[in-house]
């Protein structure tokens, strides 16, 4: 054993402002850790950059006026019906603020006892300790909206929606991966294009994803998710390459899309994992199930004539694997959804300071 398998490294970088160069920033941080000797650079390394500063640099932000002016020039009702919002102050509580400051009156439809994330619909959220609904109904009464709650069970959007009078009420599916019907407003078209507000100015937006992926950063703002990442990620790619000689693979990535087998949330409120990365991470992985080999197909070998073995079976297997039973049991997520979650695991939403994550040899395999 003379090499490492995957390797991952969190990044520390510099606190990231509205119109820094986040393609600067990473090659900087990535200049720095190679001139102190901590880092190497290869072909298909691959660095990962959190959503979060890329929209922090781009100044993707939208106020709650913002949001009242875009539903108003689209003569939006003023009765609105929301279908299954997630129960989150960071996701949730300055989008329905914006939601109150326009409407009279709100409905809550809640679609059984938890949300599509896990959180409680009902009673004391037991992480945040809050009553999300009290929470709401607070925000509604400072907008000066009447708000109340509903409930269903296994009723889908566009089921419910068709008990709505299109005529009086506005139904939206609030949910943070909604439905596919164009029919059916959602959030990802809120804000999915700017306004211009009355000193000149204008908005954020995001015309792929509106306000989903978005995060609370005040109690009038929201951070959107990201745009033109794909761009971003080609650039950082080139030049590393015309630095270093190596051509990485770089990604953006949201949550991780992992779910916490004690408390039950699945940590998936982006509307995707990656919103860019280069070409190179399309695909998903083409893998043997070793222990499966080990125990049947060589379970006599030991030693060398195994490892032998088992490094000639890597290196002649068929270029697709679907269906083979030499593969049964590696599940075949996609590259980029796999990064996603390691690299969210490794950074964290708190104050470690990694924003970028650095993986190497994500590619090998025991054969090289």
């Amino acid at each position: 054993m003379n090499s490492f398998g995957v390797i991952v490294n969190g990044l520390k970088c510099p606190i990231i402002k509205n119109g820094d160069s986040i393609t600067q920033v990473a090659l900087t941080v990535v200049d720095e850790y190679v001139r102190n000797g901590m880092l190497s650079i290869d072909d298909r390394d691959v660095l990962c950059i959190t959503e979060s500063i890329v929209a922090r640099a781009q100044g993707n932000y939208v106020t709650v006026n913002d949001m009242c002016q875009f539903l108003g020039q689209h003569e939006i009702k003023k009765n609105l019906v929301l279908y299954s919002p997630i129960m989150s102050r960071n996701r949730f509580s300055v989008i329905l603020r914006g939601l109150a400051r326009y409407a009279e009156d709100i409905e809550v439809v809640l679609h059984g006892a938890y949300d599509e994330q896990g959180n409680p619909n009902y009673g004391v959220n037991p992480f945040s300790g809050v009553d999300i609904q009290q929470y709401y109904q607070q925000i509604a009464q400072e907008e000066q909206c009447t708000l109340h709650f509903t409930a269903v069970d296994n009723t889908s959007a566009e089921e419910v929606s068709k008990q709505y009078d299109s005529n009086t009420c506005t139904f939206i599916d609030a949910r943070c991966h909604p439905t596919t019907d164009k029919t059916i407003h959602t959030l990802a078209w809120v804000l999915s294009s700017p306004v211009q507000r009355a000193d000149g100015s204008w908005s954020g937006s995001n015309e792929d994803y509106g306000v989903l992926g978005s995060n609370k950063s005040d109690d009038e703002t929201l951070k959107l998710f990201p745009k033109g990442c794909f761009a971003l990620c080609e650039s950082i790619q080139a030049l590393v390459e015309e630095r270093y000689g190596k051509k990485i693979e770089v990604l953006v990535y949201g949550d991780g899309c992992f779910k916490d087998p004690v408390g039950g949330i699945w940590e998936f409120a982006d509307p995707i994992t990656c919103p860019g990365y280069t070409a190179g991470l399309v695909g998903t992985p083409n893998e043997l199930k070793l222990k499966a080999l080990v125990d049947t197909k060589y379970n006599e070998l030991s030693g060398d004539a195994l490892n032998e073995a088992i490094s000639n079976e890597i290196k002649n297997k068929k270029a697709n694997l679907v269906g083979s039973m030499e593969s049964q049991g590696t599940t075949p997520r996609r590259y980029i959804d796999l990064l996603a979650s390691l690299a969210d695991l490794t950074s964290g939403s708190g104050d470690k300071g990694t924003p970028m994550v650095y993986i190497k040899n994500y590619f090998n395999n025991y054969s090289n």
